[in-house]
């Protein structure tokens, strides 16, 4: 008898099923790397270069469950080309990409064909440094933990976040908030937070949220249910702890439990919606970091 088929794995699933487990324990996998040594850190590729998008959260849940403290992932070849040996029994992680193929199609009324590209996700598999021997000592060393930044206004973050070119008011309103109809960052004095990251985590989640306006990403415009507003949070969540970790701040983590329950609600609806808003986040974060590299050059010219 042939044998039968393999089922083909249901790499999407598995990504959200473990966020989801992470979630309903009460630990979002993008706080993850604040929590272990007290380190912040986007997880790395062998060469150094940060993983982007699902990558990145998802790599963090499973540094998360695992108890990993290095920020290093590789593929079994690449541990060995660096003279290193994965330890016997350890279990690879997802690493996912998307590919793409290009199919013809014939229109059922005029028999005219087009031709439109169909994307679908691929993956490998990649270990964490701590389940590698023999790596270079580096692989090994823990990420710098976040600036004590203490109570006060720290210069070099204030510049960076004026050089994002966001329009940021201090107000005396106990609530910070992102207006879209005047297109403005409302934040309560820096004194009134407990601690000065904790102001600055909150601005960088605002400012996640100003990304979104019709005239930059034109994110917002299309999210105008419960759902949908509950999804932005979500992309707010994640680019605040992206962007968090790109700038060695330690944020704040208070979402309600109603943000909390719509994201399990679209997740456990779609497998692919968490990959949509890390996408977004990944965004959000990408033009928030050329909008501040273009500042910093003009400001040197």
């Amino acid at each position: 008898m042939p044998a039968k088929a393999r089922p083909s794995r249901d790499v999407a699933a598995e990504i959200t099923n473990l966020i989801i487990r992470k979630l309903e324990e009460g630990v979002p996998p993008w706080t993850r790397p604040w929590r272990v040594a007290g380190a912040g850190g986007r997880p790395l590729r062998h060469c150094g270069t940060p993983y982007t998008g699902i990558n990145t959260v998802y790599l963090w849940a499973i540094a998360d469950a695992n108890g990993y403290r290095s920020r290093y992932w590789m593929t079994y070849r690449q541990a060995e080309a660096l003279g290193g040996h994965v330890r016997r029994g350890e279990h690879g992680s997802l690493s996912v990409y998307y590919s793409s193929f290009k199919k013809t199609e014939s229109d059922r009324v005029t028999g005219a064909e087009s031709e439109r590209s169909i994307r679908f996700l691929r993956h490998y598999l990649v270990f964490n440094a701590d389940q590698i021997e023999g790596l270079p000592a580096e692989f090994y060393i823990l990420p710098d933990p976040p600036r004590d930044l203490g109570t006060k206004a720290d210069p070099a973050l204030e510049a960076f976040f004026a050089a994002s070119g966001a329009q940021i008011d201090s107000t005396e309103e106990p609530r910070a908030y992102y207006n879209i109809k005047t297109d403005r960052i409302h934040m309560p004095p820096i004194a009134t937070f407990h601690r000065a990251a904790g102001y600055y985590g909150t601005l960088a989640h605002e400012l996640t949220h100003w990304t979104g306006a019709t005239k930059r990403l034109d994110r917002l415009g299309r999210f105008n249910d419960r759902k949908a507003y509950a999804f932005e949070e979500l992309v707010a969540e994640i680019g605040n702890c992206m962007l968090c970790a790109q700038i060695g701040v330690e944020p704040e983590f208070d979402q309600s439990a109603a943000y909390v329950e719509g994201w399990l609600e679209a997740m456990k609806e779609d497998s692919r919606a968490i990959f949509r808003a890390a996408s977004e986040a990944q965004k959000a974060v990408d033009y928030i970091m050329v909008r501040t590299a273009q500042a910093d050059r003009m400001a040197a010219e």
